[in-house]
């Protein structure tokens, strides 16, 4: 667990409908500065209209989030998100630009530069283990999907957000290029002290990467805990999820 005990996020009895149909409900809980958060569940469980709620891509339908310290209705929405950094699993690179120019679009939208974002670019692709003389130029399809997740990864980086969030970013890639992207992401957020929620299906993953698993069912938080709590938890989804780790 980090050793900063400011909180980052805080849930207050949130819930959220779509068309009157509840898709999270009495959400109360609270993510520490420089912890990684893995939101773990089936599909359809709330993982992700969590993480929206964080970001304002969506607005309770009552309670609160307060990110910073404030409500996130009483943030500017631009200024909220340019605050948090978003990897998603397609990455959402904008195809007709290199990677560079990719990498450097907040930064660019906050006024930085050109020299700045330069360096910053090239600092960034250097973190991720991009060569940025080899990379830097070169456009979405022409890299890999390793490679296009390691730029999605520095594209949230860029302007230095203190918040990234994650929406299963590795879960199209291959099990072997999945794995090293895992532990390249966690010596990365351990060099760097962020603060992640990060979403996943997949227990090995949560396993991983996770400070704390926050196990999400039916769009309640049913097991907030560390890796030690979650495999001595007798409730019952917690127990179906440990049926999917490997047994050495």
């Amino acid at each position: 667990m980090p050793q900063n005990n400011a909180i980052a996020v805080e849930f207050s009895e949130v819930s959220y409908s779509l068309n009157r149909r509840p898709l999270v409900s009495d959400l109360n809980f609270s993510i520490q500065s420089g912890e990684i958060l893995v939101l773990l569940g089936r599909s359809g469980s709330g993982k992700t209209t969590t993480m929206k709620l964080i970001n304002r891509l969506l607005t309770p339908t009552s309670g609160e989030v307060r990110v910073q310290g404030m409500s996130t209705v009483e943030w500017n929405p631009i200024k909220l998100r340019r605050q948090i950094g978003y990897v998603i699993q397609e990455t959402g690179l904008f195809p007709h630009f290199n990677v560079e120019r990719n990498v450097g679009l907040v930064p660019s939208l906050e006024g930085w530069s050109r020299d700045r974002i330069h360096q910053r670019v090239f600092e960034l692709l250097h973190l991720v283990g991009l060569d940025p003389q080899v990379f830097a130029t070169r456009y979405p399809h022409e890299l890999s999907g390793g490679q296009r997740q390691r730029v999605g990864v520095a594209r949230a980086l860029a302007a230095d957000p203190p918040l990234l969030l994650m929406d299963e970013p590795f879960g199209a890639l291959d099990p072997i290029t999945r794995v090293e992207l895992q532990r390249e992401f966690r010596r990365l957020q351990q060099e760097l002290g962020k603060t992640v929620v990060f979403v996943t299906h997949d227990i090995q993953e949560a396993f991983v990467l996770a400070s704390r698993i926050g196990l999400m069912a039916e769009g309640r938080l049913v097991l907030l805990g560390t890796k030690e709590e979650f495999l001595r938890s007798p409730q019952p989804e917690a127990q179906a999820f440990m049926e999917c780790l490997p047994k050495l």
